[in-house]
């Protein structure tokens, strides 16, 4: 009973799996669509952003770097102008500050990603699904007979499971494309953020002490013995 019911939705055809998959593919390219115009938008001058940020705050010139955080569209200065506020309390603290506001972003990033992600590792499935029932299709109607009308029906059935496969293939490599690319401009994205934090930090590193090096070692000991031998010199001396 089970099986006969299978076989009545199956014969119903794999229409329905190609409006779907168009629906999916539609969906997919939305997706790109947006994500690349967030990316252009906010993906230009990062490196004159770069340059002209550290210059300020190695002045001291925290209000400027703040202005020109506020007249940047890039995600960069995004993340760093809300950690700015940070800078006075010590590299730690700016760091920590820089990586919290990025997590808050990153989800921002991320957005759509996982659709394509899911698209594109589902959709050659959802084509097979519609091959299989185009090749259950071809062997019912082989099983009414062998006439003219029925190999018809057969070739049919045959050439509808192949288009499923080939749709499912089509809606499944620009999706991996997107989000493979996408992903590669968010990890850049991260990459900046953490030059960017690591440059502002060594700003307010404090001096390293120098530390003695094993031949200033052994000078500093011969001068304590030459100071100590003419020590003695003058204590005899007097006495």
């Amino acid at each position: 009973m089970l099986v006969e019911n299978l076989m009545k939705v199956s014969l119903l055809g794999s229409e329905w799996v190609m409006w779907l998959m168009i629906g999916l593919s539609v969906l997919s390219f939305g997706v790109m669509a947006e994500r690349w115009l967030y990316f252009n938008k906010r993906g230009k001058g990062v490196d004159t952003l770069r340059d002209e940020l550290v210059t300020l705050v190695a002045s001291g010139n925290l209000d400027g770097a703040d202005t020109l955080l506020s007249r940047s569209k890039t995600v960069e200065a995004q993340v760093i102008r809300p950690a700015l506020s940070a800078f006075p309390r010590g590299a730690a603290s700016l760091a920590d500050a820089i990586e919290s506001q990025f997590i808050r972003v990153r989800r921002e990033l991320d957005r759509g990603l996982n659709v394509l992600g899911t698209i594109g590792s589902n959709a050659p499935f959802i084509g097979l699904f519609g091959t299989v029932i185009g090749v259950i299709m071809a062997f019912a109607h082989l099983g009414e007979g062998q006439d003219d009308a029925a190999m018809a029906k057969v070739m049919y059935a045959i050439a509808e499971a192949l288009v499923a496969t080939a749709v499912g293939l089509f809606v499944a490599i620009p999706a991996v494309i997107g989000y493979n690319s996408f992903q590669k401009k968010v990890n850049e994205i991260e990459d900046s953020v953490g030059s960017i934090s690591k440059e502002l930090s060594s700003l307010i590193q404090p001096p390293t002490p120098l530390s003695l090096t094993p031949a200033n070692s052994v000078v500093a000991a011969s001068n304590g013995v030459d100071r100590a031998n003419h020590a003695e010199k003058r204590a005899a001396a007097v006495a």
